[in-house]
């Protein structure tokens, strides 16, 4: 794959910005459901550089690595919370956790409209043009935002999905159903990856059905 330094910045700014948007849902979710642990850390706030200097592997050095050898940014970012108060309140951190996918689910949507109203003025002999410019980043969004969407979804252990699930048990439960989960460590991890590989190039083939254009 040649490089393309254009390409490079599309991606670095959409997954900078989808990822901290995906934290600061986190932060100020808590913040609002009554933990601001992740407030005082700076993380309820849209400056991606709070969220950099948390995670600067998972913000920086892994997507750079992921794009170099794929073609496509992936990596992670955290929000600090309180454990007292997510073992007091599994429900509400539950919410906590499920803000930041779905976060990244309304820019994917966004995206799509936007992509939708542009793509028909796209002139393909043009790509510094407008419109071909505003098509690209809104496919770039459309991309990496269901992919963080998707993936964080995914109910194992770390990823957010694992939080989120006790929602739909009792909260005296929680406790036990999460220590099980998180008894895999890493493993859930590896499970998740393995299956998130076979079900999002499917997602992304709907998708591009749906909307009419190629997503990736």
């Amino acid at each position: 794959m040649s490089f393309d330094p254009a390409e490079l910045i599309v991606w670095s700014c959409v997954f900078i910005l989808s990822t901290t948007v995906h934290e600061a849902s986190h932060a100020w979710t808590a913040l609002k459901l009554g933990d601001p642990t992740a407030y005082h850390g700076g993380q309820v706030s849209l400056n991606p550089w709070p969220h950099i200097k948390r995670e600067p592997i998972g913000m920086v050095i892994i997507p750079l690595l992921s794009f170099a050898l794929a073609g496509f940014m992936i990596g992670y970012a955290s929000a600090p919370i309180d454990a007292y108060w997510s073992d007091r309140y599994p429900h509400r951190s539950a919410k906590v956790s499920l803000a930041g996918p779905f976060s990244n689910l309304a820019l994917c949507l966004v995206s799509t409209g936007i992509f939708i109203l542009v793509a028909p003025h796209v002139d393909t002999s043009a790509p510094t043009s407008l419109p071909y410019v505003l098509a690209h980043f809104a496919q770039v969004f459309m991309f990496i935002n269901l992919l963080l969407f998707t993936f964080n979804l995914l109910p194992l252990y770390p990823l957010d999905g694992h939080e989120g699930i006790l929602l739909f048990f009792p909260e005296n439960k929680a406790h036990q159903i999460r220590s099980g989960m998180r008894s895999m460590g890493m493993i859930g991890l590896l499970i998740a990856w393995l299956l998130f590989n076979k079900i999002f190039p499917v997602i992304v083939h709907f998708y591009s059905s749906l909307i009419g254009y190629p997503l990736y």
